[in-house]
């Protein structure tokens, strides 16, 4: 086992030198492709906040419910 990993070990330069070579085959978004993404993201955490708040709000009033 160790055999294979001694054989297939690069140099820190050839490495990123393929690391360079395989960025340039990358397929990146389009500007207006970005935009729409970024702002799913950003909309789907401002949701997923707002429902993780909520359901805090229903635990925390429930446990004062319970100790009150």
């Amino acid at each position: 086992m160790a055999d294979i990993a001694e054989k297939t070990r690069k140099s820190p330069a050839k490495f990123l030198s393929d690391v360079k070579k395989e960025m340039k085959k990358v397929s990146w978004p389009k500007r207006d492709e970005l935009i729409r993404y970024t702002a799913v993201t950003i909309g789907t955490v401002i949701v997923m906040a707002l429902f993780f708040w909520v359901v805090d709000l229903g635990i925390s009033k429930l446990v004062e419910l319970i100790v009150d």
